[in-house]
């Protein structure tokens, strides 16, 4: 039996179990539901690499407006489907502040979580675009990625398929994308940016040719912004000032921004995130749209029949406390970046230490750039496939996620820093050191 920090016999019999077998298909929650069991048993902590959950206290300014909301009834009240003026206004200023976009206040929805938005805009999809002589309409999912959207695709219905960036950047990036259009039936292409979990960013050039074919083939580019404004390479976070959030925004009408109150505004618990659609794309007529549900206006269908028949709206108070952020930060008020930069410095010494115990990097630079330090980083150890590391590094106490439930071709587990606090620094050194003893 090998000496590890958690009793080796106690984490095979947990395993076992739990019917996890070599975690080819465990989930997110399945791992720290391990976690959790393994700490209960042998009294030691574990730590938590595996959740993308925010790990910061929200702002006063939320919590602040939402109380206020509640206090003057608003619970009482059933919210828009569309959302309050509140947050529509506060929504388009914002992404006028940040990303230096016009987008009309009728066009940003609330949604609940951002996860809500991008299944509606999945719906919407599987309604409002038909087969052809290239098959069925297919979601092309720029990867490594979440692997929830997947699911919600498999979920609605609406075929999908991926492409990993890890061999394909800049020029060829783009012409990867054309080969797969000309071949594919694709409504829409999604990315998040920054990628969760590689933590590389598209550039203007980039975004610029996804927008140009965009046009061309007259698809729709969902743009995840869950991580906004977070490449802290760059200073992202006055209003109204260069340099900008990179978007798809600028080179194209077919897009959808989703913008989330999770990462960078430590929201998540309450469940808020906007969608914010271009003016032309929330006001162009799909056909199939108009014939089956008799309303083929494209935002006024994601308002008006998704949002209505999801939940009723978004919750009313939450509206408040999001808007009251993004009033705040696009008046200069509150710099919301300030708190968050705290991943970069977590990210920065957990890759010390790992990059100096045999580790390395999966996706290992930024278009020859080194990556920025952020919320996720992804690694890898000689020897080992990417879930025989997940494995082996419970024996040490440290929970990550595969990279291959991501939609990588990359062999590598996922690092979220989200969990990492200063008080952990010595014991992760002490257990990444035993690992590379040990392998």
């Amino acid at each position: 039996m090998m000496n590890t920090p958690l009793n080796y016999d106690i984490v095979t019999e947990a395993i076992e179990q739990m019917g996890l077998g070599d975690f080819s298909q465990a989930t997110i929650r399945d791992i720290q539901s391990l976690s959790r069991i393994l700490e209960e048993k042998t009294g030691e902590p574990v730590i938590h690499l595996e959740m993308g959950v925010p790990g910061l206290k929200p702002s006063d300014i939320a919590m602040r407006a939402e109380q206020e909301a509640l206090a003057n009834g608003c619970a009482t009240i059933y919210p828009p489907n569309g959302g309050i003026p509140r947050i529509k206004n506060a929504a388009s200023e914002f992404v006028k502040a940040f990303i230096g976009v016009d987008i009309d206040p009728l066009c940003c929805i609330p949604t609940t979580g951002s996860m809500q938005g991008t299944f509606a805009a999945f719906t919407i999809w599987h309604h409002a675009f038909t087969a052809n002589e290239k098959g069925e309409p297919t979601v092309l999912f720029i990867n490594p990625g979440f692997p929830v959207q997947t699911t919600q695709c498999d979920v609605i219905g609406i075929r999908h398929i991926g492409l990993d960036v890890h061999s394909y950047r800049g020029d060829d990036l783009i012409a990867k994308i054309e080969e797969i259009v000309q071949q594919e039936n694709i409504c829409g292409i999604v990315y998040s940016n920054p990628n969760n979990p590689s933590w590389v960013c598209f550039n203007e050039q980039e975004l610029e040719g996804i927008g140009r074919l965009a046009t061309e083939y007259d698809f729709i580019v969902l743009e995840d912004l869950a991580y906004f404004a977070m490449d802290f390479r760059r200073d992202l976070s006055h209003p109204y000032q260069e340099p900008y959030q990179a978007t798809v925004a600028r080179y194209t009408d077919n897009y959808m921004l989703s913008v989330s109150g999770s990462k960078a505004f430590s929201y998540a618990g309450q469940r808020i995130g906007v969608s914010c659609i271009s003016n032309k794309l929330y006001h162009r007529v799909f056909a199939p749209l108009q014939e089956h549900f008799g309303v083929g206006e494209y935002g006024n269908f994601f308002a008006n029949r998704l949002m209505y028949t999801f939940s009723s709206g978004t919750t009313h108070s939450v509206q408040h406390a999001m808007a009251a952020l993004m009033e705040a930060a696009s008046s200069g008020a509150y710099n919301f970046l300030d708190d968050v930069r705290e991943y970069g410095r977590r990210a920065r010494y957990m890759k010390d230490v790992l990059l100096a115990n045999g580790f390395y990097l999966v996706y290992d630079n930024d278009m020859g750039a080194p990556l920025a330090d952020g919320f996720y980083f992804t690694v890898q150890y000689p020897g080992m496939n990417d879930l025989e590391l997940t494995r082996a590094l419970m024996y040490y106490g440290i929970a990550v996620y595969p990279l291959d439930t991501m939609g990588s071709t990359q062999q590598g587990v996922r690092i979220c820093t989200s969990f990492f606090s200063d008080n952990l620094r010595d014991l992760f050194r002490e257990r990444i050191e035993a690992f590379k003893k040990n392998n």
